[in-house]
């Protein structure tokens, strides 16, 4: 699991999705994030509670910016904690993107829990952080969970979206054009387009940044050096890397790297 302690104020993260749960609470200042079709604010003391692969993005709501801990657990990580506490429940759904967590206020017990886990895995604690990041889990699943509404109906261009996306991750080196890929899953370009952005909230070429920067942070994970990732993953130089990497990650490859598990950046 990921964690990430940040105090932004001139950066804007661009619209991208994680595999994982993005939960956090803001310490300070606030910051302002599209998500699920709306604009949230999230204050000092509040909960940020964002599902996987939903499109989001992410910049100040105040000119002094906003301080952050933010936790990435899995899909699985998250699930475990639910069918453990609500069986039956399915994967957690969580319908409120940010969450009062001041004293006093729904989510209090929640966010001290988080920013402790926080702190104890900042001083290398792995028990009592994972001990106090679960109970933490199971605190927002238990009172701010909620089942996943009705997938709404599938686009007339579903069977193309699909075929698209398989091809973008086959190709993250050598991806298509927007024509060819529309020729290769027999679609025309702008319907292809219209359906792709509305089944991943995200037009295509995004999409594949997001993807190319999923596997580079994989490979960064595993030692290899950021200017043979960026090549591995389809960007034109390390400059190229870095720019989206931080847009989406938030840090530069370089110190993501170099932070381990840990991720701290100022």
């Amino acid at each position: 699991m990921d964690l990430l302690k940040a105090r932004y104020v001139t950066h804007r993260f661009t619209r991208h999705v994680h595999e994982q749960y993005a939960i956090g609470v803001i310490l300070s200042g606030v910051e302002e994030f599209d998500y699920r079709g709306a604009r949230h604010r999230a204050g000092a003391g509040s909960l940020v509670l964002v599902d996987p692969e939903q499109v989001h993005d992410g910049h100040a709501g105040v000119p002094g910016g906003w301080t952050y801990r933010m936790l990435y657990p899995s899909v699985e990580v998250i699930a475990a904690v639910a069918a453990e506490l609500l069986a039956g429940r399915g994967t957690p759904y969580f319908p409120e993107a940010v969450v009062p967590g001041a004293p006093g206020t729904p989510g209090a017990h929640a966010a001290a829990l988080l920013r402790a886990a926080h702190r104890a895995a900042e001083l290398g604690d792995d028990l009592a952080s994972s001990t106090l990041a679960r109970t933490a889990f199971g605190a927002l699943v238990r009172d701010h969970a909620a089942r996943r509404p009705p997938r709404p109906p599938l686009p007339a261009g579903d069977r193309a979206v699909r075929l698209a996306r398989e091809i973008l991750h086959e190709r993250l080196v050598d991806p298509p054009t927007l024509e060819d890929l529309a020729r290769a899953v027999e679609a025309r370009p702008f319907a292809l387009l219209r359906a792709f952005k509305a089944a991943t909230g995200l037009p295509p070429h995004t999409y594949l940044n997001t993807l190319r920067v999923r596997r580079a942070r994989a490979l960064l994970d595993s030692g290899a050096p950021a200017a043979r990732v960026a090549a591995e993953v389809g960007f034109t130089d390390q400059a190229h890397l870095n720019r989206h990497f931080k847009r989406i990650v938030g840090v530069p490859p370089g110190a993501y790297q170099r932070a381990g598990t840990y991720k701290n950046h100022r």
